[in-house]
């Protein structure tokens, strides 16, 4: 009787884990999603709202600046009403990345942009309300230039580059999801 090289079980059970938890939905860490929650409630003044995540076709995805595949797109509700929808998304710092969420109104103009999770001792200005308030009353489709449509910060000139250049791409994304009817 010939003997394996190797255990059939150890291995069984790694296939088994890979395909229970390589294929399970995305989830958030439980402080991005109270930052998003609070942000969320903030913005619509309401407490009690809920998310739902909008998928889109891998193919259209495809052909939009901003990752729209996962836990990135959704709408906001409240007692059957849709308040907006939102962009969650992370943009590169100096050395790192930082979460961030775009909400807009029901006619997809930007609402709130807001710096929830920032990783860097330097350029946290990027996150101040001041500065992200350039942002508000954008549009789906806009172009945005640093420098030229947003103000630059002294002091987190990557960090305030990159968040620019993160909405520019999230209003281009909306636009390409407007003209295919994936949203209203």
């Amino acid at each position: 009787m010939l003997k394996s090289k190797f255990n059939v079980l150890p291995w069984a059970v790694l296939c088994t884990a890979f395909f229970l938890f390589g294929f399970q939905e995305q989830q958030l860490s439980p402080r991005l999603q109270e930052k998003l929650d609070n942000a969320i409630g903030e913005t619509y003044g309401s407490e009690r709202f809920a998310l739902e995540w909008i998928e889109v076709d891998p193919g259209l995805d495809q052909k939009t600046p901003s990752a729209l595949g996962g836990k990135h797109l959704f709408k906001v509700t409240s007692a059957g009403q849709v308040l907006g929808m939102g962009y969650l998304g992370e943009a590169p710092s100096m050395k790192d990345v930082f979460d961030y969420v775009v909400l807009f109104d029901g006619h997809l103009a930007v609402k709130k942009a807001k710096i929830l999770i920032y990783r860097e001792d330097y350029g946290r200005q990027v996150g101040s309300q001041r500065w992200l308030k350039q942002f508000i009353g954008r549009k789906a489709g806009e172009s945005l230039g640093y420098g030229k449509d947003i103000d630059g910060i002294s002091g987190a000139t990557i960090s305030a580059k990159s968040m620019t250049l993160a909405v520019g791409q999230v209003l281009e994304s909306m636009k390409i999801l407007q003209e295919h009817q994936v949203i209203p």
